[in-house]
């Protein structure tokens, strides 16, 4: 997206006065009072506020999805988060749509010629990348592939095609130490080479499978990949306060670090639209119940890390969450479900102090007062 204002926003936030934050809110049931709702929207924005992030969130209670926006997605130009032409990158909240394409693709292609499993050798997509012959799909789907490269998330100036920064990632692996297979280490070139495993199975772009099995199917309105953001649309501004000044140190996802991040880190969305997709995970939209246990409960699993298919499962897997964020920005994102999609929060913050845990704490004051005694910290 076109940012040549960056620089004045970036002016005005470190100097310039601080207006009062823009708030939206968009509640949907008839189950939810209006002063239910006014009370959950004060305690977010308050919570937001004596916190110093900004951003924008879903909340969902008794399965009812209310968002709550607080602050300027782009303080320059006083748009509000929240605001309709608002999209925010997911960041590493994408990996499950990626694993859930390729669910898709294993049913799809049981009785093919193009039959895979979990279980089967990636070397049949990368016959000459190291140790291909000893990974499966599985292990890229619970990033136990022992892929220790790095560099996924280092700005290297370049627009990448989705087959150039495929190659890139499989070059580093062939050129960095690898670990043992088996072990956990969380590293985006997982996903980007099932986005490329993606490509090779359809002979269709990853681009044009994101759009035909997630946006088109669940209708969504406000998902893109980064290429794919529209004129009317503009992607959110990142800010950084410790407590101080707010919206300080500007900063956004260039279109060039997307690009190298197919499948991992080049998709944009709303709170709302990743409630929809959450749903669609199990509802038999993306996929089944079934499909949905699978992905979440592959043989490759680190028992330790209870990472599978783009998600954690904690708590006897009645709850499912993910955080992400991407290097050189303020983004943090992090969502908290019960696994029945009835409570929970999805909230995608443009303004924080880059530390998790500070973002989860704030997350977690607003999931207990969702549903006490229902929610894990981290």
């Amino acid at each position: 997206m076109n940012k040549k204002f960056l620089a004045l926003a970036t002016a005005i936030g470190l100097i310039g006065p601080i207006a009062a934050p823009v708030t939206y809110i968009k509640a949907a049931s008839n189950n939810t009072t209006q002063s239910d709702q006014a009370e959950m929207r004060q305690f977010v924005r308050n919570t937001m506020n004596q916190n110093h992030v900004r951003g924008s969130a879903v909340i969902i209670k008794n399965g009812v999805p209310q968002q709550i926006s607080f602050g300027y997605a782009w303080y320059g130009k006083r748009i509000g988060n929240g605001n309709s032409k608002v999209v925010y990158p997911v960041c590493s909240l994408q990996k499950v749509i990626t694993a859930a394409m390729i669910v898709q693709l294993i049913n799809e292609n049981l009785k093919t010629s193009q039959r895979f499993t979990q279980n089967t050798k990636i070397s049949r997509w990368y016959p000459n990348m190291t140790n291909a012959n000893k990974i499966t799909v599985g292990n890229l789907l619970t990033h136990t592939s022992g892929i220790r490269a790095t560099g996924t998330e280092i700005y290297r100036g370049k627009t990448y095609s989705e087959a150039s920064a495929i190659q890139w990632a499989v070059n580093n692996v062939n050129s960095s130490p690898e670990g043992t297979v088996g072990t956990y280490y969380y590293n985006n070139i997982n996903y980007i080479l099932l986005a490329g495993i993606i490509r090779a199975v359809t002979g269709k772009s990853y681009q044009a499978n994101f759009n035909q099995r997630i946006v088109k199917k669940l209708g969504l309105t406000n998902t893109y990949l980064y290429q794919d953001i529209p004129s009317n649309k503009t992607d959110s501004i990142s800010y950084y306060s410790n407590g101080g000044k707010n919206y300080t140190k500007a900063a956004y996802v260039k279109k060039q670090l997307a690009s190298q991040m197919p499948g991992s880190g080049d998709m944009f969305s709303t709170p709302m639209d990743y409630y929809k997709i959450q749903v669609g995970l199990t509802n038999g939209q993306i996929l089944s119940s079934s499909d949905f246990h699978y992905l979440t409960h592959l043989t490759s699993k680190n028992a330790t890390s209870n990472y599978s298919g783009g998600i954690y499962l904690k708590n006897n897997d009645n709850l499912k969450m993910a955080y992400g964020n991407i290097a050189g920005n303020h983004f943090g994102n992090w969502f908290q479900m019960t696994t029945d999609n009835q409570n929970g929060l999805i909230m995608f913050l443009n303004q924080t102090n880059d530390n998790e845990a500070s973002v989860k704490a704030v997350g977690y004051q607003i999931l207990n007062h969702i549903k006490a005694n229902t929610f894990t910290s981290k």
